[in-house]
């Protein structure tokens, strides 16, 4: 992984935040160009590839939706990293490719640190201030669907293999 720079959110970010339901039915990119504007209304307008989301508890509560990652993902964030996440939202970000980290000492970051998650040995490294930070480690099964590009490529390679 390489390091990004964090945005800062606070606790309960729904699913609408990332994703506002006025938007659904129209093109991914123009989704994701209003990507948490009620919030930060700068924040899909400058956001770069490989950047990272910092939520507190709670993160990507509310529908079901997998536009919510989609969009995360079509704007170039390669992590979110929070004290708790919605189980369908985790769920669906593992899905879809995006990491996600439970990170209790997530209050340790400020806006536009440079971060790098370490998620194999569940640990952020904030290279601004030099501070680790302890967050809870993603199973090597999850890891390796990651890395895979999400759910689909993972199985995809995995029949070719011939593993089921």
């Amino acid at each position: 992984m390489k390091p990004g720079r964090s945005w800062i959110f606070g606790d309960d970010v729904d699913t609408d935040q990332m994703a506002p339901g006025a938007y659904m039915k129209r093109s991914l990119e123009e989704l994701a160009s209003h990507c948490l504007e009620r919030l930060n209304p700068d924040f899909a307008k400058q956001v770069q590839s490989g950047d990272i989301v910092v939520g507190g508890r709670n993160f990507g509560a509310g529908s079901s939706r997998e536009q919510a990652v989609q969009s995360l993902l079509q704007l170039g964030v390669t992590t979110v990293i929070a004290e708790s996440f919605a189980g369908i939202f985790q769920r669906n970000a593992f899905n879809l490719g995006l990491l996600v980290l439970e990170c209790e000492e997530r209050d340790n970051i400020r806006e536009g640190d440079l971060i790098l998650p370490d998620p194999k040995k569940g640990m952020v490294l904030n290279q601004t201030t030099g501070e680790q930070l302890s967050c809870k480690k993603v199973p090597e099964f999850l890891l390796q669907m990651l890395e895979d590009g999400g759910l689909v490529p993972h199985l995809e390679k995995k029949l070719k293999q011939g593993n089921r």
